[in-house]
């Protein structure tokens, strides 16, 4: 079942994507829409190895949390997204100074969604895809899982 993509819900899905962790690393959304949803973060200093390529920790973050939200735009508000699997493929290293990630829903079911996320290194004026990623998610409802964390 497709639910409403409201402007309310891309505004809050917006602003809940960018918390905790994913707000220590910098990672922002760009675009979202049904079944999509795209990140993108500015590269600084602490993204980097100490080969001064773009941590693939960072890459995997955002190929896993976009994943989730894109996830998010296809079920209720009264539904969270947890990843249950997860399998990357590095293509190249990412060196430049901005990356963007774009995740799609490529099945959508009742309770297991599954989506396909790719990350693109920016490279001053150009663009490499850097890595592929699939990512298998659960929506539950919220009030199955308000009594487990502690």
């Amino acid at each position: 079942m497709k639910y409403e993509l409201t402007k309310e819900r891309i505004d809050f899905l917006k602003k809940d994507y960018c918390r905790g962790f994913i707000e220590f690393c910098g990672i922002h959304a760009l675009k979202i829409e049904n079944g999509l949803f795209e990140s993108s973060v500015i590269i600084r200093e602490n993204h980097r190895t100490q080969d001064n390529f773009i941590h693939a920790g960072l890459i995997a973050t955002m190929s896993d949390h976009t994943a989730g939200y894109a996830a998010f735009t296809l079920v209720p508000e009264d539904t969270r997204i947890l990843t249950i699997e997860f399998k990357i493929n590095f293509l190249k290293p990412a060196y430049g100074n901005k990356l963007r990630c774009r995740s799609e829903i490529i099945n959508a079911g009742k309770q297991i969604i599954v989506a396909q996320s790719s990350v693109f290194d920016i490279r001053d004026t150009h663009e490499k895809m850097v890595s592929r990623s699939t990512i298998t998610l659960m929506a539950v409802k919220a009030s199955k899982l308000d009594n487990k964390r502690g």
